[in-house]
C-alpha cells in the first residue's frame, strides 16, 4: 500500500528552508535522511544545545563535574567534555573513566581500591620490602601520593627508655612514569629491645626508590631511635627514643628526632628520665610522629609521643607513636600510633611490650634487671593513585563504598551509620563479624596458654531495609586485649559488631571469647567462638586438666545464632608446661593442646566470603602458646594471631587481624599476649 503525506494551507515564504520529499528520503536544509539514516552535506550540521555533528567533526559541548554527577540515569556509554577536569570521559554504567585510559596502572604490594568524596582509589600497601611497577601512565592524571613510615626504635633494657617512633613523612602529586617503570620499596624492620643491660637497637629506614633523588624523587623515613636502659640515654633518629632512670645518679637524657633533617619534620625527640631511686624512679618516653616523648615524673614512667593519622591507605590509622618508659610504680603507655607501653615496678622478668606490626611505633621500656624492652614495629609504606571518579550510583551513604560484579559494596571499618537514600533500594545482604578475643598469658615461667577465639560471624542475603527510617547504626566491635604476663590472667572478650533500626531485629555477632592462663590451668572465656584453654605443667604451678569454652553455634542454616567453635582444650600434669589449647574459629574448633614439648594447638579456621567483592576469610582463631621450642602455634585462617613458642625467653603472640575478626595468639614465658582483631561489618546490594 502506497503512503502519502497531507498537509493543508501550506505557503511559499522567501528566505526560509526547503522540505523536499522524494523516493530515497526526506531532505531539511541539506540534511537527508535515507531509510532511517542522516546523510549531512558538506558546510551543514545537525545541532542539539551545545553538541552538534558535521561532515568533519563533532562537538560534545561541555558540562562540569557537578553537572555531570546530577545526571541521574545516565546510560552506560555516555560521552562528555568535562570542563573541571579538562578530559572527554565515558560512563561504565558505575564510574566515570577518561577516554584516552587517564589513569596509572601498576602492581605491587597488597592492592586494594576504595571511594574517598567520590573519587576511587587504588592503594598498593607495602608491609614488606617489594618494587612497585608502574606499567602505564598517561601524559596526565600520572602522579602518585605516599606515605613512608621508619621502622620503630626498641625500647631499652632494665628501667628502660621508650624507644622513638620511626620517621613519619608522607606527600601528594609525585610523578611516576612506565619507563623505566620499576620503583624499588624498602620497608624498614622495627628494632630489637633492649636484652637486659642494654638499650634497645634502632629500627631501620623505610625508603621509597633508594635510586631516586633525595626529596625529589627519593623518599627516607629513618628508623626510630631505641631507648637507654639503666641511666643512658636515648638513641637519634626519625623520632628520639627516651632516657633511663639512673637510680639516684645521672639520669638519661631523651634524644633527638628529625635525624636527619627534613622539612616537614619525620619526628619529635625522646623525653628524659629522672634520677630518683626507686620506687619514684622513672624513664622517659620515646618521642611520636607529631608529639615528643614525656619526661619522666615522680614514680611514671613518661609516655610516648602521639603519632599521626592518615587515610592514604583507604583505612584511616594512626602511625609512629612512641614507647612509654619504665616506671618504678606507673608503667608509661606507648603513644597512639602503635607505640609500646613499658613495664613497671622492681620485679626482674617483666618486659616493655612490643610494638603494633607495620605502624613504625617504639618499643616500651623494661622493668629490674633481669628484664627486656620491648621490638619496635616495623615500617610501612603506601602508594595511591586515581582510577576513576563516581557518579550518584549508590543508593546509600556510610562506610567505604566501592563497587564490583554489579553490586555497591559499603565496607564499615568502624562505627558508623548505613543511611538509605533510594527508595529503590529494599533489600540488601550482610556480613557482620564480632571483635576477636585476647589470648592468655601465664606466669613467667613454664606455661602454655590458650589463644583467643574468634569472632562470632553472621552472613545472610535479603535483609529488608528502607529510607523510613533510612538510618541503620552500624557497631564495629574492637578485639579484647591480651592477657598480662604479671598477674597471669586470660585475655578478654572480644566487642560485639552490629546492625541496628527500629524496622529490623538487631543483627549482633558477640566478640570472641579469651584465652586461658596457665595459672590454675583456666578454661577459655565464652564468647563467638571459645578462648582455649591454659595448662599448668607438674612444677610449681601444676594443675589439672581445663576445656576450652564453648562457642556459638556452626550451623550455616540459621546464622541468627551466630557461627563460632568451641575452643581447644589442654592436657594438663605434664612439665614444664605443655601446649594450651587454640582459639576456635568460625569454620572449626581451636586445636586441643597435646602432651609434654607437644605438637602445636593452631586456632581454628575461619570461613570465606566474597561479599566485598574479593574472597577473603574472616574470623579464626588464636593460636596457644607453649613454654617447649619448635613451631609455632599458628592462628586458623581469617585473622587468627600465631602463639609464643620459646625456651628460657620470652616469646610474645601475635594479635589477631584488624577488621577480620581473628582471636589473639597467646604469649609465653614473660612475653606479651596478642589482642584481638577488629571486627567489620559489609553490605551489599544490586548496583
Amino acid at each position: 500500500m502506497a503512503s502519502e503525506v497531507r498537509v493543508n494551507q501550506i505557503q511559499n515564504r522567501s528566505g526560509l528552508g526547503t522540505v523536499t520529499f522524494g523516493d530515497s528520503g526526506v531532505t531539511v536544509a541539506g540534511i537527508t535522511t535515507f531509510l532511517g539514516n542522516v546523510n549531512v552535506s558538506s558546510g551543514s550540521s545537525i545541532t542539539v544545545g551545545s553538541s552538534f555533528i558535521k561532515n568533519n567533526a563533532v562537538g560534545l559541548g561541555t558540562t562540569t563535574t557537578t553537572g555531570r554527577n546530577a545526571g541521574v540515569g545516565t546510560a552506560a556509554g555516555t560521552l562528555i567534555f568535562n570542563a573541571t577536569t579538562e578530559t572527554v570521559q565515558f560512563y561504565t554504567g558505575n564510574v566515570w573513566r577518561g577516554i584516552d585510559d587517564t589513569f596509572i596502572e601498576a602492581t605491587g604490594g597488597t592492592i586494594s581500591d576504595y571511594t574517598e568524596s567520590g573519587t576511587i582509589f587504588r592503594a598498593h600497601v607495602f608491609t614488606s620490602s617489594g618494587t612497585f611497577s608502574v606499567t602505564k601512565a598517561p601524559s596526565s592524571n600520572n602522579t602518585v601520593d605516599y606515605l613512608v613510615v621508619g621502622g620503630g626504635g626498641g625500647g631499652g633494657g632494665v628501667v628502660g627508655g621508650g624507644g622513638g617512633a620511626g620517621g613519619f613523612r608522607t606527600g601528594t602529586g609525585l610523578p611516576v612514569s612506565a619507563s623505566p617503570g620499576s620503583y624499588t620499596v624498602t620497608v624498614g624492620s622495627g628494632g630489637g629491645g633492649g636484652v637486659g643491660n642494654a638499650s634497645g637497637t634502632n629500627g631501620s629506614d623505610s625508603v621509597f626508590n633508594p635510586s631516586g633523588v633525595e626529596g625529589t624523587t627519593k623518599f627516607t623515613s629513618t628508623g626510630g631511635g631505641g631507648g637507654g636502659y639503666n641511666s643512658n640515654n636515648g638513641a637519634t633518629g626519625g623520632s628520639g627514643g627516651g632516657g633511663a632512670n639512673s637510680n639516684g645518679g645521672t639520669a638519661g637524657t631523651g634524644a633527638a628526632g628529625n635525624t636527619p633533617p627534613f622539612t616537614p619534620s619525620q619526628g619529635n625527640s625522646g623525653g628524659n628520665a629522672n634520677n630518683t631511686a626507686f620506687p619514684n624512679g622513672a624513664s622517659g618516653g620515646g618521642g611520636g610522629a607529631s608529639a615528643s616523648g614525656t619526661a619522666a615524673s615522680s614514680s611514671t614512667g613518661g609516655p610516648g609521643g602521639a603519632g599521626t593519622s592518615s587515610s592514604i591507605s583507604g583505612i584511616t590509622t594512626t602511625y609512629a607513636g612512641g614507647g612509654g618508659g619504665w616506671g618504678g610504680v606507673t608503667a608509661g603507655t606507648g603513644g597512639a600510633g602503635g607505640g609500646g607501653s613499658s613495664s613497671s615496678g622492681a620485679s626482674p622478668n617483666n618486659p616493655g611490650s612490643n610494638a603494633v606490626f607495620s605502624t613504625g611505633g617504639g618499643g616500651g621500656g623494661g622493668a629490674n634487671s633481669p628484664s627486656n624492652g620491648g621490638a619496635g614495629g616495623s615500617g610501612i609504606v603506601v602508594v595511591r593513585y586515581e582510577i576513576g571518579q563516581l557518579t550518584a550510583a549508590a543508593k546509600a551513604t556510610g562506610g567505604l563504598i566501592s563497587f564490583s560484579g554489579g553490586k555497591t559494596i559499603h565496607q564499615f571499618l568502624s562505627s558508623g551509620t548505613f543511611t538509605v537514600t533510594n527508595p529503590g533500594l529494599t533489600s540488601v545482604d550482610y556480613l557482620v563479624v564480632g571483635g576477636g578475643g585476647g589470648g592468655g598469658n601465664g606466669n613467667p615461667l613454664y606455661d602454655g596458654n590458650g589463644g583467643g577465639g574468634a569472632g562470632a560471624l553472621r552472613y545472610a542475603t535479603g535483609l529488608s531495609v528502607s529510607t523510613s527510617p533510612g538510618s541503620y547504626a552500624i557497631t564495629v566491635g574492637s578485639g579484647g586485649n591480651g592477657g598480662l604476663a604479671i598477674s597471669a590472667s586470660r585475655g578478654s572478650t572480644g566487642n560485639a559488631s552490629s546492625i541496628a533500626n527500629p524496622n529490623i531485629t538487631t543483627i549482633t555477632s558477640p566478640g570472641g571469647g579469651g584465652g586461658g592462663s596457665d595459672n590454675g590451668s583456666e578454661p577459655g572465656g565464652a564468647g563467638g567462638s571459645g578462648g582455649g584453654a591454659g595448662c599448668s605443667g607438674s612444677g610449681p604451678y601444676a594443675g589439672g586438666p581445663a576445656s576450652g569454652a564453648s562457642g556459638g553455634s556452626s550451623n550455616s542454616a540459621s546464622p541468627s545464632a551466630g557461627w563460632g567453635n568451641a575452643g581447644g582444650s589442654a592436657a594438663g600434669g605434664f612439665g614444664p608446661g605443655g601446649p594450651g589449647g587454640g582459639g576456635g574459629g568460625a569454620g572449626s574448633a581451636g586445636t586441643n593442646g597435646g602432651g609434654p614439648n607437644g605438637s602445636p594447638s593452631p586456632g581454628g579456621n575461619g570461613l570465606s566470603y566474597s561479599i566485598s567483592g574479593i574472597s577473603t576469610h574472616y574470623a579464626g582463631g588464636g593460636g596457644a602458646s607453649k613454654w617447649s621450642p619448635g613451631p609455632r602455634s599458628s592462628g586458623g585462617l581469617g585473622g587468627g594471631g600465631a602463639g609464643g613458642a620459646r625456651v628460657g625467653l620470652p616469646a610474645s603472640g601475635d594479635s589477631g587481624v584488624t577488621n577480620a575478626g581473628g582471636g589473639g595468639g597467646a604469649g609465653t614465658n614473660g612475653g606479651s599476649a596478642g589482642a584481638g582483631g577488629s571486627g567489620i561489618v559489609i553490605i551489599a546490594y544490586p548496583s
